[in-house]
């Protein structure tokens, strides 16, 4: 009776165990989970192929086309002048830019002046003896003679034996002695040779300035040049004439130039060219930096997109029958800073304008009507 009992619950636990199991697992069995697919929406642009201008974006640094360094030909003290030796300074064509003081050497000069007068003097009884047709010259020349201005050319000669005379007497040697020292004067002052600007002066009032010393600088504040370095893969093509468009490198402001020089020789490192482009505005300044676009080559059936949706630089994405996501592969012909032009599409393909993420080829995808 007892191994009866023991038995029955024994089968009794074990049936409680199954159902108990069954139960616990059909609690804990979650329901499988169901993805909607997502369509992503893609932007794109009918291609449309056409001769694309090839532009060269390069910078570089003003500098005044009509620059001149200052130097001192002549010693002496510094003597004030109507407008103060200063940066900033505004001259006009042949004003006095600097005086040097030429007291002592402008009685050296005066003192040279009377030994030619002297000598003159002293050959006119020889010359009225030797060479009576040619007194009344030398005479007149004696008389046109003014210490205080600038010597008179000797009168010409009309004989090798004349010539032979004056020159034996000294007369040749003294005059062009005369006319250096004259030339020499005229260094103690230096003219602005065309209207502009001091930019540096490293002299005032009263300094000694010594003959070869820098004094300053000035340039013409009217033209500019702006030198480029363009890669040598378009020498040929940058012409003598061309319009740049030019602006600040923050693109506040945009100027116009010409290109007016290219130089015929290739830097050997950098494999580039020099440009120079003349450009006049009146607020520019030397040593300001500009940006230049050089309208180099046209590429004919090409379109320029924006460098990002380049795939490693040799493919794009397309859009094949409004919803299949193609990646074709094009030409790169030209890198810009942002956009690059390209060539092997055909018209009215659909090139996607936007970067899509996690894009892969054959990918759904729905194109954006608006």
């Amino acid at each position: 009776m007892r191994k009866t009992i023991l038995a029955s619950l024994g089968i009794l636990t074990i049936v409680g165990a199954i159902f108990l199991g069954k139960y616990l697992i059909d609690k804990n069995q979650k329901p499988k989970p169901t993805f909607s697919r997502t369509i992503k929406t893609v932007f794109v642009e009918n291609v449309v192929n056409k001769e694309i201008p090839i532009i060269l974006s390069v910078s570089g640094v003003l500098a005044a086309k009509n620059k001149i360094e200052i130097y001192s030909e002549v010693q002496g003290v510094l003597q004030t002048s109507n407008k103060f030796f200063k940066p900033g300074t505004i001259y006009t064509k042949g004003e006095t830019l600097l005086s040097v003081n030429s007291d002592e050497f402008t009685a050296g000069l005066q003192s040279q002046k009377s030994n030619l007068f002297n000598l003159v003097t002293s050959i006119l009884p020889d010359i009225r003896l030797d060479f009576p047709s040619e007194f009344t010259k030398w005479q007149s020349y004696l008389q046109s003679f003014d210490i205080n201005k600038g010597i008179p050319k000797l009168p010409v000669f009309l004989s090798d034996k004349e010539k032979y005379f004056i020159s034996g007497r000294g007369i040749l040697t003294a005059y062009y002695n005369v006319k250096n020292l004259e030339v020499r004067l005229y260094k103690h002052q230096i003219k602005a040779p065309f209207t502009g600007v001091l930019t540096e002066a490293l002299v005032t009032s009263g300094t000694l300035v010594r003959s070869g010393q820098k004094l300053g600088e000035f340039i013409d504040a009217s033209v500019y040049e702006l030198e480029v370095a363009v890669s040598s893969e378009f020498a040929d093509l940058l012409k003598v004439g061309n319009d740049v468009a030019l602006s600040n490198l923050e693109k506040s402001k945009t100027y116009t130039g010409k290109v007016v020089r290219v130089n015929g020789k290739v830097d050997q490192i950098s494999q580039t060219i020099k440009a120079y482009v003349d450009v006049s505005h009146e607020d520019l300044k030397e040593g300001m930096f500009l940006e230049a676009n050089l309208v180099a080559k046209s590429e004919p059936k090409a379109i320029e997109i924006s460098r990002k949706l380049l795939v490693e630089n040799k493919a794009i994405y397309t859009v094949k029958n409004d919803s299949i996501l193609t990646l074709v592969t094009i030409n790169p012909v030209y890198f810009g800073d942002e956009n690059v032009v390209i060539k092997g599409l055909q018209d009215n393909q659909k090139i996607v304008t936007q970067i899509l993420p996690g894009a892969f080829d054959g990918m759904i995808v729905k194109i954006n009507k608006k």
